[in-house]
């Protein structure tokens, strides 16, 4: 059984050349085309020839004729930068316009500011579709072949690419018929006299840093252990607007309960760290346009929320 040739990169480049010799009928207009000098396209061209032992032009001083395999192999090398420059034009389409899928994944408290986000976007642009994977979990990018990853907080060492678009303001909320019956606290202490809900935690519970409003020598750190968890913010809202305990609270999530008097703010005095927003992109490598305009409508859209600090 006979091996085929590996084929060399080195050929790509020669097939182009001979291409172009034969399009413009010489070895110098070649040349001038490819900012080349005239005995470098005479050189790739017999290169060519002499690694696959055959001649594909007849050279005279007056002119060049294709030979019949010359002929032949034109067609294809013809095809090759065909094939090249499509692949350029596609490349710089994806760079310059704003079409195809645009594929992100949002955790579920976030999803709903995407639309609202996108949603001008998508209208300027009808060759652009918008797939949103919505997951809390820490999905891996390039397995779901994410575009574009909404995350909140300290982000894990990785390969990936962040680019912070905010920050959310935390409020410390308890439902008036909670407070009603258990009373409300008056100082950072009184919060480990009260029932909690919050996201799942390891021994000992999760910890409240505040600072005093105006005063950043004055801080108080806490340990509360959470009677009922859930993986997901917005069902911790809902639990606390139930009246089920304490929370804390990304100020947008809870900007309509606090609106509508279902929950309200505890310890105006103490102020809560903010937690950051990130945009986050498998590669650090220059972005397709979609992806480009879709962190920048995002950034503005996630600014102009209740409680975001650029």
């Amino acid at each position: 059984m006979s091996l085929k040739p590996i084929f060399k990169m080195d050929d790509l480049q020669a097939m182009a050349v001979f291409a172009e010799v034969v399009r413009q009928g010489s070895m110098s207009a070649a040349a001038r085309q490819l900012a080349m000098t005239p005995s470098a396209v005479s050189q790739r061209v017999r290169a060519l020839e002499a690694a696959h032992g055959v001649t594909l032009l007849h050279r005279s001083t007056r002119k060049l004729e294709l030979t019949e395999v010359g002929a032949r192999v034109h067609a294809h090398c013809l095809a090759v930068v065909q094939a090249a420059e499509a692949a350029r034009e596609q490349m710089q389409r994806s760079r310059d316009t704003l079409e195809g899928e645009l594929r992100i994944s949002a955790p579920v408290g976030f999803a709903r500011h995407v639309a609202p986000a996108l949603a001008p976007l998508l209208a300027r642009h009808p060759a652009l579709t918008l797939r949103l994977v919505v997951d809390d979990r820490m999905i891996d990018l390039i397995d779901a072949r994410i575009d574009l990853a909404l995350r909140a907080g300290r982000l894990a060492d990785s390969s990936w690419v962040a680019r912070r678009l905010c920050s959310f303001q935390w409020v410390l909320c308890a439902a008036p018929a909670y407070l009603a019956q258990r009373g409300t606290p008056q100082a950072p202490a009184d919060l480990l006299m009260h029932e909690w809900i919050g996201h799942e935690t390891g021994a000992g519970g999760f910890p409240i840093e505040l600072q005093r409003a105006g005063r950043p020598q004055e801080a108080e750190r806490i340990r509360v252990e959470p009677r009922i968890v859930s993986n997901n913010q917005l069902t911790i809202g809902q639990m606390c607007a139930a009246g089920l305990g304490l929370a804390l609270l990304v100020r947008p999530d809870a900007d309509d309960d606090l609106r509508a008097g279902r929950i309200v703010p505890l310890l105006a005095d103490w102020q809560l760290a903010s937690t950051p927003v990130w945009a986050v992109v498998p590669q650090r490598d220059t972005q397709p346009a979609k992806v480009r305009h879709a962190i920048a409508a995002l950034q503005t859209a996630l600014r102009a929320l209740p409680g975001a600090v650029p």
